[in-house]
């Protein structure tokens, strides 16, 4: 066994212990909300939602079980901070040496790749050369130089790839990936599919404020997700209210560095190497968690100009707060503007 294996399987008998399923005072055939909180999942907060029967509390349990594996699995061959990872291995290999992947990892590849020319390379999973330069940058509190910047962004882009069929590699030795963008997305994705492959009748998939739902409440009515306050994040900025699909944000209110007084966002543009802050908060709706994620990303580098880039029949709502917090604007879809339960702060 493998040292992937064993930490997956450790993870999972862990978290057995600490199952939580439960809704007390409703009745045997009435729907119920059964829930769970796995932990040290991407680095961040996690809560699976189930609805099912009240009877059926021992269905919703072994749904939850399997969303958390999904997300599991996902981190276990995507995160590039796990050594033993898909991903990693790929990062570690060699220049013209392919690296065997999964239909899985390979399929996410492929889209990223796509999404790279849907947003005009402003989502490049590619880019894990210049966050590394950042984040070093970040540890030694030292900028980069131009040149550093710019033999960052020479190693970047997607005709430094190629992939096969069940394998990848890559053209030069410092091309490298990271999925950070996405693979959050794609794994609450995965686990929503595994609520529903367990019959449930609604659930809800929560990594770090990124949703996903489907079907119904226990309680009745459309979902309610929460948009934090970009400039006060104990507060609510807007609450959306859908009857299915994703809600992600992105945006520099929790993740930033400063170096010599000035603040710097951990949102990078792959075109220019450096650290972007056009958008403090970025919130995308879209059918899929996989697509939310990757356009809130997306967004969050182009600015208001990004909106034009959003295929009208791709489902994709968005919001964005840009500006400081004493002169901030709103700019939003039209359809974004129907989705909102509580409107959100007029600008000052």
């Amino acid at each position: 066994m493998n040292s992937k294996t064993s930490f997956f399987n450790l993870a999972i008998c862990l978290s057995l212990i600490g199952v939580m399923a439960f809704a007390p005072g409703c009745k045997k055939d009435e729907p119920a909300a059964f829930s769970h909180t796995p932990t040290h999942i991407m680095g961040t907060e996690t809560k699976l939602t189930a609805v099912a029967l009240n009877s059926k509390q021992a269905d919703a349990s072994k749904a939850l079980l399997a969303a958390e594996r999904a997300l599991r699995d996902v981190e276990v061959k995507m995160s590039s901070w796990l050594d033993a990872s898909e991903l990693s291995l790929f990062n570690q290999a060699p220049a013209g040496k392919p690296t065997k992947l999964s239909e899985t990892t390979l399929g996410l590849l492929r889209l990223s790749k796509q999404l790279a020319r849907q947003t005009d390379g402003a989502f490049d999973a590619t880019c894990l050369p210049i966050l590394q330069l950042w984040r070093d940058a970040r540890k030694n509190k030292r900028l980069p130089t131009t040149l550093q910047i710019a033999q960052a962004v020479s190693q970047c882009g997607w005709d430094k790839i190629e992939l096969a069929a069940d394998s990848a590699a890559k053209k030069i030795d410092g091309a490298s990936v990271d999925l950070g963008g996405i693979a959050k997305g794609f794994g609450i994705d995965q686990a929503a599919e595994a609520l529903q492959a367990g019959g449930m009748l609604g659930g809800m998939v929560n990594v770090g404020g990124d949703v996903r739902c489907f079907g119904q409440r226990a309680g009745g009515g459309k979902w309610r997700i929460g948009v934090k306050n970009p400039f006060d994040n104990k507060k609510l900025f807007a609450i959306v209210e859908i009857p299915s699909g994703s809600v992600c944000t992105s945006g520099n209110y929790e993740r930033f560095f400063e170096i010599d007084s000035k603040r710097y966002s951990h949102i990078v543009d792959p075109r220019t190497g450096r650290p972007v802050d056009l958008a403090p908060s970025v919130t995308v709706v879209a059918p899929t968690a996989t697509a939310a994620d990757a356009w809130a990303t997306a967004l969050s580098v182009l600015g208001e100009a990004g909106l034009e880039l959003i295929d009208e029949s791709s489902g994709l709502e968005a919001m964005l707060i840009i500006g400081g917090p004493e002169d901030y604007r709103i700019v939003m879809t039209p359809g974004f503007e129907k989705l909102l339960a509580q409107p959100p702060a007029k600008s000052r």
